[in-house]
């Protein structure tokens, strides 16, 4: 077992757990400072906005009738196996993508726990420009982002793709 750690992607896995807690601390820290749709400015273009989101991204399908709940919370679910099963087959040396496995993992899993206990995800980080609003969003939601996009560079940089174009 302590092998599967060390010799595969899952000796990431620490990392999964530090976003996982960062994500969580933030929204109870939201949750207990904040009344819902409270808001701070922070900077010109950026405020803490406490909302709930009972949809996915951008709030797609939030107006249902709260089956999307269950349906989201499978889909999470999913993710979060096909995460930890691709981390288990992901050799050690191969950082990049694990570490980008590892951010997605951690923002499936925050987004997760919220779905579960609360039925809506709560989301807090509010850009803007002028009066146009980024939809709100959360750590877990930056995690899946910041993990999306190492994984396109890995795709880029990875040895295999370098020894593919030489041939």
């Amino acid at each position: 077992m302590t092998k599967l750690f060390s010799d595969t992607g899952l000796k990431w896995i620490w990392l999964t757990l530090l976003f996982f807690i960062l994500d969580q601390i933030t929204k109870h820290a939201v949750v207990g400072s904040f009344d819902l749709y409270e808001s701070v400015d922070v900077l010109p273009f950026f405020n803490i906005t406490y909302v709930h989101n009972p949809g996915a991204a951008f709030s797609f399908l939030a107006d249902q009738g709260g089956w999307q709940r269950w349906f989201f919370t499978i889909i999470s679910i999913v993710a979060s196996i096909i995460f930890i099963v691709w981390l288990s087959r992901t050799p050690k040396t191969n950082k990049l993508l694990s570490i980008a496995l590892a951010c997605m993992l951690s923002g499936a899993l925050g987004n997760l726990a919220d779905r579960v206990l609360f039925g809506y995800v709560i989301d807090f980080l509010d850009f803007y420009i002028g009066d146009k609003h980024w939809p709100a969003f959360n750590v877990a939601d930056s995690m899946i982002f910041i993990g999306a996009v190492l994984m396109i560079i890995e795709s880029f940089v990875s040895p295999e793709n370098k020894k593919t174009e030489t041939n």
